[in-house]
């Protein structure tokens, strides 16, 4: 069983057999698919799942806390999977493509407390931008 569907599984969310594709078809490493993305692989494992379907079992993984939604530069959203292991992003200028990247140290070590401006920070989003191998 995938980490996402454990995960899932155990918050009791109900896995309807329309649930579980979208799920599956977000599991893994550097996943961050559109939702029309999704629809068109969930589409493959279950034709008859509807792109309304899609979008709300997005939007309650979404609120539920285990994918989170990534907006680069305008371009569609896409759904992480991997909300609640700490990462970055590094997205590619040219073709969107993002991965997810674990640099070491706390990021939030390197804004000087002169700087939070008595903000009490409770979350940190770093984004890496350049060009992947195929577009240089």
């Amino acid at each position: 069983m995938s980490d996402l569907l454990e995960r899932l599984r155990g918050r009791g969310w109900r896995l309807t057999s329309q649930r579980r594709v979208v799920a599956e078809v977000l599991d893994g490493d550097h996943v961050h698919l559109t939702a029309d993305e999704v629809h068109a692989r969930a589409v493959r494992r279950l034709p008859e799942i509807s792109r309304a379907t899609v979008y709300n079992a997005l939007g309650e993984l979404v609120a539920l806390g285990e994918v989170a939604e990534v907006a680069t530069d305008g371009r569609a959203k896409r759904y992480d999977p991997n909300a609640h292991q700490p990462h970055q992003h590094l997205v590619c200028s040219g073709c969107g493509l993002i991965r997810d990247v674990h640099p070491d140290g706390d990021p939030l070590a390197v804004l000087p407390a002169a700087e939070r401006f008595g903000f009490t920070v409770s979350e940190v989003e770093i984004t890496y931008r350049g060009l992947c191998p195929a577009c240089a």
